[in-house]
């Protein structure tokens, strides 16, 4: 039996948590007759998944699976690696982050922000890539339901690793406040706390290598959109609005406030265009044109052009996944919402980030 065929086995096993391989974890030890697996901590959510893929590893070895937890040394050892040199509480989206990251706001509730977001995050991850999602709408969070997630945060000491949305061969890490909560309670904090807690979600989160990260704001201009705004240096912003001129000059709020801390505006994303009648043909429910004047409107303020980045019909299957926990775009792939997603979320991954004073993670 050949130590190493065991490693080049288990080497395929990824923590879910951590998408990172159980050997470059440190996580398992070879004996002569068995493997000693060691998770990060007592009760880790992730242990029963992390057993069974263990064990269809290492079957054509017949070797017993023993399942045990990291000392305190292993645990430091295993933060000090994660961190890759960084201090504790280091934000890894300042103005050197290589990461692309998209503040996605509305000037008011209801628009359909929040479904847009988590959808647009799935679609990013099943184009192959890493995908990070935080929930800073405080007192409405509701993007753990929308993507389905039931597993609360793991705690590695201070380090917290954010569950995953399956999609792509990565996934999308998602932090909410809502999978700290219990029993759905309400959240009734006032500034300094609403930006601890957004600081923390960037500072205490293992987010690893991403390649974009999505912000889904709360409504509005307050204290969340000026706190991140001041922490995401290197942010775009993209407003969700629908065809109705009320909600289109409400909207424009959402944009100039990103402009006011230093963001630029990357496009508007119109909802609720329109629904498609039994006959093919185009009911506009809301109105026609809100999108298109949000983003000339952005155009004039910003002066730079704000594109409209795409239109999302009415759907009924987008609602019902977003009830279900299951994102249309990987539901019902061929919904016309799901691909009008899909055509926003590869202009997203179209745009490139500037590398003009960033230092690059390269070794010579």
């Amino acid at each position: 039996m050949s130590a190493s065929a065991i490693e080049r086995a288990l080497a395929t096993v990824i923590d879910p948590e951590l998408r990172l391989p159980l050997t470059e974890l440190d996580m398992v030890e070879i004996g002569e007759n068995s493997v000693t697996v060691k998770l990060t901590v007592a009760g880790c959510p992730a242990a029963q998944r992390i057993e069974v893929d263990v064990r269809k590893a290492v079957a054509e070895f017949n070797l017993e699976v023993i399942m045990s937890v990291m000392s305190v040394a292993e645990r430091d050892a295993l933060r000090v690696k994660l961190r890759d040199g960084k201090p504790p509480r280091f934000n890894p989206f300042g103005k050197d982050t290589l990461t692309r990251v998209y503040l996605i706001g509305s000037g008011k509730g209801g628009v359909g922000k929040s479904s847009t977001t988590a959808n647009i995050a799935i679609a990013l991850a099943e184009l192959g890539f890493r995908v990070g999602l935080v929930d800073a709408d405080i007192f409405g969070f509701s993007i753990p339901g929308q993507l389905g997630i039931t597993d609360k945060p793991t705690r590695v000491d201070e380090l917290i690793l954010p569950p995953v949305a399956e999609a792509g061969p990565w996934g999308v890490k998602v932090i909410s406040i809502g999978m700290f909560l219990e029993d759905n309670k309400p959240v009734a904090w006032r500034g300094p706390m609403l930006h601890r807690a957004v600081e923390q979600f960037l500072c205490d989160v293992y987010w690893g290598d991403l390649d974009f990260l999505l912000v889904d704001l709360p409504p509005g201009t307050g204290d969340v959109a000026i706190s991140l705004g001041q922490l995401l240096p290197t942010a775009k912003t993209i407003v969700v609005t629908t065809p109705q001129v009320a909600a289109a000059e409400v909207a424009e709020r959402s944009g100039s406030v990103g402009l006011q801390t230093g963001q630029s505006v990357f496009g508007v994303i119109e909802n609720m265009s329109w629904l498609v009648q039994p006959d093919g043909s185009r009911f506009e429910l809301f109105g026609a044109g809100g999108g298109q004047a949000v983003a000339d409107r952005l155009s004039g303020i910003s002066g730079a052009p704000v594109p409209v980045l795409g239109q999302i019909p009415i759907s009924v299957a987008l609602r019902e996944g977003s009830d279900a926990g299951k994102p249309v775009v990987s539901s019902n792939p061929t919904d016309p919402a799901a691909e009008a997603i899909r055509e926003i979320a590869v202009k997203i991954s179209q745009d490139k980030i500037g590398l003009a004073g960033k230092l690059l993670r390269v070794s010579v």
